[in-house]
C-alpha cells in the first residue's frame, strides 16, 4: 500500500470513529482535556500501526481497545505525577515552612488554598520571593501597572477568603498605588 493510500484509509477511519472514540474518553477522563489527550494518542497509535489497523467493524473495536491502553498509560502517569507532586510538596512544607509558634497562621492557608492559582502564585511572589511589582512583572511578562493592579485585586481576594476562614477578623488589603520611598 502507499502512502497516500494509507492516508486516505486513514482519514475514512477517523471519520467514522472520531466520535465514538471520543465519547469513550469523555466517560473515562476527569477532564475534557485528558479526554483530548487519550483521542490524539490513540489516533497517533493508529497512524503508526496503519498496517495493524482491520478493516470495517474490527477497526472501530481495534481502536476502542488502543484507546483503553492509551487511557490506562494516562491514569498510570497521572498517579505518579500525583505521587511526586505529593511528595514535593511534603519536602518543600518541611524545608521552606517556618513553624507556626502562634495561632496567626490559622487561617492563612485555608483562605489561600480558596483562591485561583494565579492569585496564590502573585501572592507567593510578593511574599515569599519578596518581589515588588517591577520585579513581578518581568515574571509574569505583563507591564508593571497590570502587575500591580492583579497584586491589589489577588490581595483583596486573600483578604475576603480569611475573612471567611476567621469571621471575627477584619483585613484590609493594601492599596492599590503604594508610596514611593526616596
Amino acid at each position: 500500500m502507499s502512502e497516500q493510500d494509507d492516508r486516505s484509509r486513514f482519514e475514512a477511519v477517523y471519520r467514522r470513529t472520531y466520535e465514538q472514540i471520543l465519547g469513550y474518553a469523555v466517560r473515562r477522563c476527569s477532564s475534557p482535556e485528558d479526554a483530548a489527550d487519550v483521542v490524539a494518542e490513540t489516533y497517533v497509535v493508529a497512524w503508526q500501526r496503519i498496517a495493524d489497523l482491520p478493516a470495517g467493524e474490527a477497526g472501530k473495536l481495534w481502536l476502542y481497545g488502543v484507546a483503553r491502553r492509551v487511557l490506562a498509560n494516562h491514569r498510570r502517569s497521572e498517579r505518579r505525577r500525583l505521587t511526586r507532586h505529593t511528595e514535593l510538596t511534603d519536602e518543600i512544607e518541611h524545608l521552606y515552612t517556618a513553624p507556626s509558634h502562634h495561632s496567626g497562621q490559622h487561617g492563612v492557608d485555608e483562605a489561600m488554598s480558596m483562591l485561583a492559582d494565579s492569585d496564590r502564585e502573585l501572592l507567593a511572589l510578593a511574599l515569599w520571593e519578596g518581589l515588588d511589582p517591577g520585579e513581578i512583572s518581568i515574571v509574569l511578562d505583563c507591564s508593571r501597572n497590570a502587575a500591580r493592579i492583579r497584586l491589589h485585586r489577588a490581595r483583596k481576594r486573600f483578604a475576603k477568603a480569611l475573612e471567611k476562614t476567621r469571621p471575627s477578623a477584619s483585613f484590609a488589603s493594601r492599596p492599590l498605588i503604594e508610596k514611593e520611598t526616596r
